[in-house]
């Protein structure tokens, strides 16, 4: 049994859900999110709330998909209501990034700058090397940011590169003078 997949979904007022076939779309205030889901898991839908139900009991790879449906439903739900966001903190001697139109032009040492083009459904600000990644499709919002911080990934002597906001780097002592 899941314990996630057990979990009711409760539809928070002003929030619309529609299943058609195997796609399910959600519509808030935010936005709009669909996204299908075949397999053998039933969505159903009564009054203001989703419950998931497997059609079969005891296979393990289906317990594991239905938490895994269970969590994209919620993560939908939060993002059309609320949605994420995501912190990102430049640091380093002449690192810069900044925002221009639908691409976010970064300078992070290398010999050319670097452009990184802003999918359509993310809004993304940045000042002062802080960069902040938002949108209402939660696993857009987490690929983004992590694709950017791969692009210069924090290193542990001087603290230079790409860190999320609430993350601490271990920094190391680097070498002794004899």
């Amino acid at each position: 049994m899941s314990r996630i997949g057990k979990q009711i979904i409760t539809i928070p007022t002003g929030t619309e859900v529609k299943l058609s076939g195997a796609n399910l779309s959600v519509k808030g205030p935010k936005g709009t999110l669909s996204r299908d889901f075949p397999g053998d898991i039933t969505i159903n839908i009564e009054d203001n709330t989703i419950k998931l139900t497997p059609n079969k009991t005891g296979n393990r790879d289906l317990n594991a998909l239905w938490g895994t449906y269970a969590s994209h439903i919620k993560n939908m739900v939060i993002g059309v209501n609320e949605g994420y966001t995501k912190k990102l903190i430049l640091e380093g001697v002449g690192f810069k990034s900044e925002v221009s139109g639908q691409n976010l032009n970064l300078a992070l040492g290398f010999s050319h700058p670097v452009k990184v083009v802003i999918p359509t459904l993310l809004t993304v600000t940045a000042d002062k090397n802080n960069i902040t990644i938002t949108g209402i499709d939660k696993e857009l919002v987490g690929q983004f940011s992590a694709s950017l911080r791969a692009m210069k990934k924090p290193e542990p002597y001087k603290g230079k590169g790409f860190r999320y906001f609430d993350e601490v780097i271990r920094r190391k002592q680097g070498k002794k003078a004899a």
